[in-house]
């Protein structure tokens, strides 16, 4: 719907559609510009005040306002009206929309337009390094919760002509913005203009989660599929690591978290710490990382297969210290220390900081020796489950790791109850569920693996030297599936 020329419908239509009278932290003013009335609405605690208490002291000085009448509103925006994020605007969606998210507007009587006046400032805490995604060397900052923020710190990066931020807005009620994020030349411009329609037709009440609701939304999985459909980021430094590389971010306001498109299991294997060291080191660690996702999923299943059902072979490698174990308390035992151990990480990583250290390392050792004590536990059990759980914790997404503790417990059942044929149908059931993981775009989730491709999965495996880990061309994944 389109403004009014009279300067009194105009406010009675912002009073029958903002609580603006209601709800204190709304600002409004009557104005007198010369002598042509004129009406400020505007946010309180999103509008820089000093720098709208200039404005407006200007556009009311008489030696500055020589006119006594505005008489061209284009005129009066480019000739009075200094401020560079000013605009004009005639549709009172855009008008509600802009004044909800932070920007000022001004009605003056006589046009249908109303000057936007973009001086919103956010509520925001410091660009700190994330504590999820930490490095030894490398750069500090990572995202925030405001969006401009988070595209400055890519920007500052990433100086591209081609590089482009294109803003939309999600969500009926909550009006959430989000910014698509590429460089022109090296886009994959297909998925991008599927993401571009996925996005424009998405009929959603709000991003209550913010990122995370949104990666909901856009890729739609079974609950077969526990890994993670995107790679998500808190450090400015892989961002844009990704974005040279022909990927596409989305970065979504109130989260500090950018989405990166597309997606593949490979890259949750990922971590800058191997780029702050030298091309040796960061390989011999890559592939560390690598070898922990297998001991993660199996290494618990396989020793409850091994001891219960072919405790000969246990016994000749030593693998038990206990030999009167039964197979059912054995199973027992490990649904025990695997439920204990999950209860450490989740408390330890609600707690605060100050405590949580101490909870972890205190707690582990008491409860361990209580357990064995009491016939809970055994200590080999407990050795095995610790092992698992360092390799878990180096996995470098906590998302994907979750993932894979989900398929470890699945084998551990399945073994547990059917023995060497349930190992195998569990594992059978992993793999598919894995090969079957959705992504945005249709594409393999095991690319490079398959389809096959020598180089990427070359470059995915060892950390190259930066002369040569130069993007030269865009990886060719196949084609996108809508």
């Amino acid at each position: 719907m389109a403004l009014s020329t009279a300067l009194d419908e105009n406010i009675r239509y912002i009073e029958e559609h903002l609580p603006i009278r209601e709800s204190f932290d709304f600002m409004t003013r009557h104005l007198y510009l010369g002598e042509t009335p004129a009406f400020f609405l505007g946010l309180n605690g999103f509008c820089k005040t000093e720098v709208l208490q200039q404005i407006f002291s200007d556009l009311q000085d008489a030696s500055y306002m020589r006119d006594d009448k505005v008489n061209d509103i284009v005129r009066y925006l480019d000739g009075k009206l200094g401020y560079a994020q000013a605009s004009l605007c005639s549709a009172w969606e855009d008008i509600f929309r802009n004044v909800l998210s932070g920007p000022a507007v001004l009605l003056i009587e006589g046009y249908s337009q109303a000057i936007l006046i973009d001086a919103r400032t956010y509520p925001a805490r410091g660009i700190a390094e994330p504590d999820l995604e930490p490095v030894t060397k490398g750069a500090r900052d990572g995202f925030v919760e405001t969006l401009l923020f988070n595209a400055n710190l890519i920007r500052r990066r990433v100086r591209a002509e081609g590089l482009v931020f294109s803003m939309h807005c999600v969500g009926e009620e909550s009006k959430t913005d989000v910014a698509v994020a590429y460089i022109q030349n090296s886009v994959n411009k297909e998925l991008l203009d599927m993401l571009l329609q996925r996005l424009r037709a998405l009929q959603v009440t709000s991003l209550t989660m913010g990122a995370k609701s949104l990666e909901e939304l856009l890729v739609h999985k079974h609950w077969w599929n526990p890994l993670p459909s995107i790679r998500m980021t808190e450090r400015p430094d892989v961002a844009c690591s990704y974005l040279m590389e022909g990927h596409i971010l989305i970065l979504v306001d109130n989260s500090p978290q950018v989405l990166i498109f597309p997606c593949t299991i490979f890259q949750f294997t990922q971590s800058p710490e191997d780029y702050y060291k030298s091309p040796s080191v960061g390989t011999y660690f890559r592939l560390v990382r690598f070898l922990c996702i297998p001991v993660s999923l199996l290494l618990m299943p396989l020793f409850l297969l091994i001891i219960a059902y072919f405790p000969e072979s246990a016994r000749g490698w030593g693998l038990l210290l206990d030999n009167g174990l039964t197979r059912e308390r054995l199973f027992f035992y490990i649904l025990a220390v695997e439920f204990l151990l999950d209860l450490f990480k989740y408390s330890s990583s609600l707690s605060s900081g100050k405590f949580s250290g101490s909870l972890s390392i205190v707690g582990g050792l008491l409860i361990g020796d209580i357990a064995v004590s009491l016939n809970w536990a055994s200590a080999d059990v407990l050795f095995y489950a610790a092992v698992t759980l360092l390799a878990s914790l180096a996995i470098a997404d906590t998302e994907f790791s979750d993932g894979i503790r989900l398929y470890r417990i699945l084998l551990i059942g399945g073994t547990g109850f059917f023995g060497l044929g349930g190992f195998l149908a569990c594992l059978a059931l992993t793999l598919i569920s894995i090969a079957t993981t959705p992504t945005f775009g249709g594409f393999s989730y095991l690319w490079p693996l398959f389809p096959f491709n020598k180089k990427a999965l070359g470059k995915l495996l060892f950390r190259s030297s930066t002369p040569k880990a130069q993007p030269s061309k865009i990886w060719n994944r196949g084609r996108v599936h809508k």
